[in-house]
């Protein structure tokens, strides 16, 4: 009796069991099937059946209805790259016809195609934050993928709430530019269409190319590496390569020259603008510690279509919206553009042109301009946090049952800043850092037409001596060259015109080097320094604390 009172008990706690007592739900329910209910792995894909259970929005949709959204064979493999720590795992998944090749369908509303992503969150205790984002992205972007909420069962075993997104690819209805077929050689058929990327190796050993630039000043060259999305690093061709190649160089050497941001002949001839600052606008309303340098993708069409590179789509922003306890942090304040200064000494960096465009005050007062009209309408609070409610009442019920199979929410996992507890805690916490981040960011955009918008991002040159970053928030930079052995003096000075801070040193270099002011306790407003460097003029400048 006492056995069979154990083996009871066992059962009660596994996951199959609570599979059972899954039975309805109000978003879609995906079942899928391994042969033998063999386990899904890291590649290759595991030949498996999908059903899906959709009786429409509104509508609730039991475990044991037909299969009437889908049911077919599928590949599906576990994808991610730090998520796959996780025990609760991201898909990727491809329909399949019976014989198994290809098949494109149309999934939940979705345009036809054969590509899709499991997303599971976990870290990410909303279960909201790539949702939002990349609805966010769909509001001003040519596109973002797609996203629905579906609940998962594998194999009998209930796996929680998940994404359904697409995977970024070229298509039609995704990233529309051209198909580069391998004969695409030579000729306007060459040029185009690539996708590009900045992201975590995924062992390839010629999966991209790297920058002739460094990330940063005084940085080695090639700390930087555009990796090959589309064409796939084993099918581009070498012709490809060599074009794709060359155009990024063009680009990146009229981003380090002085005349970089003529209206002729610079960035703007081969940067799409209006995509940058689109890009830039979803990075910072999640404060996204891996924007600009991780899941960033680009890609460019055809020269008889359109010549620029273009910035997009948004992708993987569980680590934003304050859902991160290092360098940068929770905090609403700060542009996630900083990382290298929140961040020195990471691997992956943000490279010298995203910021290089901020030094031209024509770029910044159309990034301004733009932002005051978008908050005007589609990033009103209104509407933004109109679309966390509708977010969070849709996941309320199913949320419930995730943290039933997946018990975090009193744990930390990482990069949690805080343990709230609860689900509605953590919608709620993300609710006000939203709102708080949406203010700072007003002002800060104010700011930076307002100031000099002169930033350090060329390899040091005649420009110096120069202060990073302004606006600021924390640490200030001043960079500059002292031949022989010369004394430096730094002077700070507030609005008024005050003495804050007088920091004195020598330096025997002919390299450029570097003085820190600690500005964090200081007061938010403007401030002046004036730097000596030896018996030459003093230079002087303005800076703002928010």
């Amino acid at each position: 009796m006492l056995k069979s009172r154990f083996f009871l008990l066992f059962l009660l706690a596994t996951p199959a069991l609570f599979a059972q007592q899954f039975t309805n739900s109000t978003l879609p329910i995906f079942v899928i099937t391994t042969p033998n209910g063999i386990p899904i792995v890291d590649e290759p894909k595991v030949i498996s059946h999908l059903g899906i259970i959709w009786n429409g929005d509104g509508a609730t949709n039991y475990l044991t209805d037909p299969f009437n959204e889908y049911d077919g064979r599928i590949g599906i493999e576990i994808r991610g790259s730090s998520s796959q720590s996780f025990p609760k795992k991201n898909y990727a998944m491809e329909t399949l016809t019976p014989d198994t090749m290809t098949n494109n369908v149309s999934i939940l509303g979705f345009p036809k195609e054969n590509d899709w992503v499991l997303h599971g969150p976990y870290s990410d205790k909303t279960l909201m934050r790539n949702a939002l984002a990349y609805t966010l992205g769909s509001w001003i972007m040519p596109y973002a993928p797609r996203v629905r909420f579906c609940e998962v069962v594998i194999n009998g075993d209930y796996r929680g709430v998940y994404l359904f997104t697409e995977k970024i690819k070229r298509d039609k209805n995704r990233v529309d530019i051209s198909k580069l077929e391998p004969a695409d050689n030579s000729g306007d058929n060459l040029t185009g269409g690539y996708i590009l990327k900045f992201d975590k190796f995924d062992g390839l050993v010629s999966g991209g190319f790297p920058s002739a630039y460094p990330a940063m000043p005084g940085g080695l060259p090639g700390g930087t590496t555009y990796q090959y999305h589309y064409p796939k690093p084993d099918e581009i061709t070498p012709q490809q390569r060599s074009y794709i190649q060359n155009y990024i160089a063009n680009f990146e050497n009229i981003m380090s020259s002085p005349g970089f941001a003529d209206p002729v002949n610079g960035y703007a001839s081969v940067l799409d603008v209006p995509s940058v600052i689109q890009m830039i606008f979803i990075q910072e309303i999640g404060r996204n510690v891996d924007g600009y340098r991780l899941s960033t993708f680009m890609y460019k069409d055809r020269e008889s279509i359109d010549n620029r590179l273009h910035l997009g789509p948004v992708w993987d922003y569980n680590l934003a919206f304050s859902n991160v306890d290092y360098c940068i942090g929770p905090s609403y304040q700060g542009w996630a553009m900083d990382f290298n200064n929140f961040c020195p000494g990471d691997f992956w960096v943000v490279h010298f042109w995203w910021k290089k465009l901020w030094q031209d005050p024509a770029f910044a007062q159309q990034m301004r301009d733009d932002w005051v009209e978008l908050r005007a309408d589609k990033f009103s609070n209104d509407r933004i946090l109109h679309l966390v409610d509708s977010l969070q009442n849709l996941l309320t019920q199913p949320a419930q049952r995730n943290f039933v199979r997946w018990p975090t929410l009193n744990e930390y996992v990482w990069p949690n800043p805080v343990v709230t507890g609860s689900y509605s805690a953590e919608v709620e916490r993300m609710r006000t850092w939203l709102i708080n981040r949406l203010q700072w960011m007003d002002g800060a955009m104010e700011a930076l037409v307002a100031v000099d918008t002169t930033i350090i991002v060329d390899p040091p040159g005649n420009e110096l001596p120069i202060a990073v970053p302004s606006p600021f928030h924390d640490n200030v930079e001043f960079y500059f060259k002292a031949n022989a052995y010369q004394p430096v003096l730094l002077e700070i000075f507030d609005g008024q015109g005050r003495l804050v801070q007088q920091k004195k040193d020598f330096y025997l270099s002919t390299k450029v080097v570097k003085m820190d002011w600690d500005g964090g306790d200081a007061p938010a407003g403007i401030y002046f320094y004036r730097l000596k460097v030896g018996k030459n003029p003093p230079n002087t400048g303005k800076l703002v604390k928010y």
